[in-house]
């Protein structure tokens, strides 16, 4: 709610035609303290994303930050859209995502009748399939090169703080994650998504900027507000049986971080726990639930990881 006189607060979300980035920037758009730009690489996403969230064509900014030159200034002492200008905070929603491999799947398909006749063994085993990352879309360079140049453009923006949407589990090199966009008999190749991602938190955690890093379970395409969110810190709740949230209610930890930070920074895991539907009445909002894990002090131990990165 707006206080009488209160001015909004600019944010860009970056990655904002991605299915988090998405959620996040329609309900920034809805919500009147803040002026939202959603940040775009190109004129398709664009498109993509007005048509989604039915939002206005000013509120959607057409430029890839990683093309941008920082350092010759004399050149282009102003290479962004002058309508980023003024910005307070960024949302960082960007990540390389891999594509399923058509062929992986048909040999999943073929093996289903034998599968089925063999005891204790599941008709699909998921890990089985084959994914890769299009040609310059590889974790390095998105999820750590990427968003450092999102880090350093906040910086010469004037940006005071950043939300950064990651992922849990960095601390196990050998998480499956890792090992996708690898040869599975060499383990070479384009992979290791956490630990670049890790690698650019630590980037920022360095900035001098206020930031809010948000490490997510395995997201889920469910309703909002349905699950008891549990945050914790240093993948302690990797220990859980489920290790899931809703992308709805990702979104809502990143407007809270807008809200309910103050001037603190910090890190950390989030799941969703499910509970019985007499008591989703007590399910405390994204925003209670930041301020009560503000208060303990917690946050992740960027001493703890994989070495060398």
């Amino acid at each position: 709610m707006m206080i009488p006189g209160q001015v909004s607060k600019k944010v860009i979300v970056t990655g904002a035609a991605g299915r988090t980035g998405s959620l996040v920037f329609k309900r920034l758009i809805g919500d009147s303290r803040f002026d939202v730009v959603g940040l775009v690489r190109s004129e398709a996403s664009a498109k993509k994303l007005i048509a989604k969230t039915k939002c206005a064509l000013e509120e959607v900014v057409v430029s890839d930050v990683t093309q941008m030159e920082f350092e010759n200034v004399d050149d282009n002492p102003h290479p962004w859209p002058y309508a980023l200008d003024n910005t307070e905070a960024m949302v960082i929603c960007t990540s390389a995502v891999p594509q399923i491999s058509k062929l992986s799947i048909m040999k999943a398909l073929l093996k289903i009748p034998l599968n089925i006749l063999t005891p204790n063994k599941k008709a699909i085993n998921f890990r089985d399939l084959q994914f890769r990352y299009r040609p310059g879309q590889y974790p390095e360079k998105v999820d750590y090169w990427g968003q450092k140049k999102q880090i350093d453009f906040a910086k010469k923006l004037g940006v005071k703080h950043i939300v950064l949407v990651s992922s849990m589990g960095g601390l196990d090199p050998d998480n499956f994650l890792n090992s996708i966009g690898k040869d599975r008999k060499t383990g070479e190749g384009n992979g290791d998504i956490l630990i670049w991602k890790r690698k650019a938190e630590r980037y920022l955690c360095v900035s001098g900027l206020q930031y809010t890093v948000i490490h997510p379970g395995g997201l889920v395409d469910t309703e909002a507000s349905r699950m008891e969110l549990v945050l914790d810190v240093d993948d302690n709740l990797m220990k859980n049986e489920k290790k899931s949230i809703s992308r709805g209610d990702v979104a809502n930890l990143c407007i809270a971080a807008l809200t309910e930070s103050g001037d603190k920074s910090v890190s950390f895991d989030c799941v969703g726990r499910d509970v019985a539907e007499s008591e989703e009445s007590t399910i405390k909002s994204a925003e209670d639930v930041l301020k009560n894990f503000l208060a303990t002090g917690k946050t992740a131990d960027y001493r703890l990881g994989p070495k060398g990165m």
